[in-house]
């Protein structure tokens, strides 16, 4: 595994001022509302100026998404730096269920669901999640292609990156993460005929 360059000083500082506003702004979007929070509320709460928050985030769904670089190299590492004899599909698998596991140490069970609940039922920031998940689909595409010796990715390779960032989206809509995600990746790896053959022989059909 490749060990990422250890950040600089001006680096780290930068980091730790965006995650710093990230976090101002989330624990007042979670109090008060997204809607009701203004960009200026933000700076002011977090002691810098609008022109920094804006710097750092583009627009105001992006302040609740202050790893969305991060996630994608990630992604693209999980694929790239799977152990030997590890598929790709267990490797993204196991990616997901980290970053669960990571997210619930970090803040607890309880907060992480009030969270998710509060991303799903704020339609701008469901639509921004949608849209930045989306986003990773061509990096990781190219990342299984050069994995499996091709030089673009084909269809079965765009068609699987965009089942896989879609089940991202859908996890994140459910209580039950890591049922999602083991009942996602079962479909992913297996295919749908057997799920469906085992479903109508439980129904007796």
């Amino acid at each position: 595994m490749t060990n990422p360059e250890p950040l600089g000083r001006r680096e780290r500082k930068k980091a730790a001022t965006r995650k710093a506003i990230s976090d101002v702004a989330t624990m007042m979007f979670l109090e008060r509302g997204f809607d009701n929070v203004s960009i200026r509320e933000v700076a002011d709460a977090a002691d810098v100026s609008p022109t920094t928050v804006f710097a750092h985030f583009p627009q105001k769904e992006a302040l609740v998404f202050d790893e969305d670089d991060e996630q994608r190299d990630r992604l693209v590492a999980a694929v790239r730096d799977r152990a030997e004899g590890l598929t790709i599909n267990q490797a993204i698998r196991d990616f997901y269920t980290a970053e669960v596991g990571a997210n619930i140490d970090e803040h607890g069970d309880d907060v992480t669901r009030i969270f998710l609940r509060f991303l799903t039922e704020t339609p701008a920031l469901r639509d921004y999640a949608a849209k930045m998940w989306l986003r990773h689909e061509d990096a990781l595409a190219e990342a299984i292609a050069a994995e499996l010796g091709l030089a673009d990715p084909p269809a079965e390779i765009r068609v699987y990156s965009r089942f896989v960032l879609q089940m991202q989206l859908l996890v994140n809509e459910h209580d039950d993460q890591l049922g999602i995600l083991d009942a996602g990746f079962a479909v992913l790896e297996n295919g749908w005929a057997p799920v469906e053959a085992a479903l109508t022989a439980g129904d007796g059909r």
